[in-house]
């Protein structure tokens, strides 16, 4: 069965993430990995902003942002501008999807599906919002995805919120949503939200069965390992 290489959760700056993605997807695409990847990593406060996000959906100004310790970046993912912080568990996706379907739609209602599913083991019932993207609890947002891909390799991915401050989505329009109700499991399940280590387990059963690939862990350290030998010259 083809394999899907985990890591545990990992607290990494956005900037090393966006380095190590990019070199994981140019290893996937080559072949130098032969297996699809699922990096789970926690980030510092930072507010990014994807292909779709216009000007004054940031309607914080950038010396606040730098204030409050927000680092800022513009990235190749699709999407509007959306936060990334502590508390929130954030997966970014290196999939061939040559091994699967070349569809970047049927990837999106995969990615839900899955968020959804692990949502479901805790008790929160979850769905989809027709017209976005992400997981959604009733009119309220818990998890937003933004995903790129080339010649069929995805980067970028899902941000679900576990135990985030959610204050931090008060500096931006999330996902270019005016009046969007952000929410996190803490916020829906109070005493019986899942920690982070949990959730994060739970995510990763669910994209093995809906990708239908067999889990093996491996450290952020092994990819970064493995994306440098794939870089060497033959």
């Amino acid at each position: 069965m083809p394999q899907l290489l985990v890591t545990p959760v990992t607290p990494l700056p956005y900037s090393r993430s966006l380095e190590l993605q990019r070199e994981l997807a140019k290893a996937r695409g080559s072949g130098a990995i032969s297996e699809d990847i699922l990096l789970l990593v926690e980030h510092p406060p930072v507010v990014t902003l994807g292909r779709a996000t216009r000007a004054h959906h940031l309607t914080t100004p950038a010396h606040i942002l730098a204030a409050r310790g927000v680092e800022t970046f513009e990235v190749e993912r699709g999407g509007d501008v959306t936060f990334h912080g502590p508390g929130q568990l954030v997966g970014y996706p290196i999939i061939d999807l040559e091994r699967h379907r070349k569809d970047l739609h049927w990837y999106l209602r995969q990615m839900e599906e899955a968020l959804i599913r692990a949502c479901d083991a805790h008790g929160l019932a979850c769905g989809r919002n027709p017209g976005f993207t992400g997981a959604w609890t009733g009119e309220r947002k818990l998890a937003s995805i933004g995903v790129h891909a080339r010649n069929w390799i995805t980067w970028h991915g899902f941000a679900l919120n576990v135990s985030t401050d959610l204050s931090y989505f008060n500096l931006i329009v999330p996902c270019g949503i005016a009046d969007v109700r952000m929410t996190s499991l803490t916020d829906e399940l109070g005493a019986d939200a899942p920690d982070m280590a949990t959730f994060a387990n739970s995510v990763r059963a669910a994209f093995s069965s809906v990708f239908e690939l067999q889990t093996k862990t491996v450290s952020v350290e092994g990819l970064a390992d493995m994306a440098a030998e794939a870089a060497v010259p033959a």
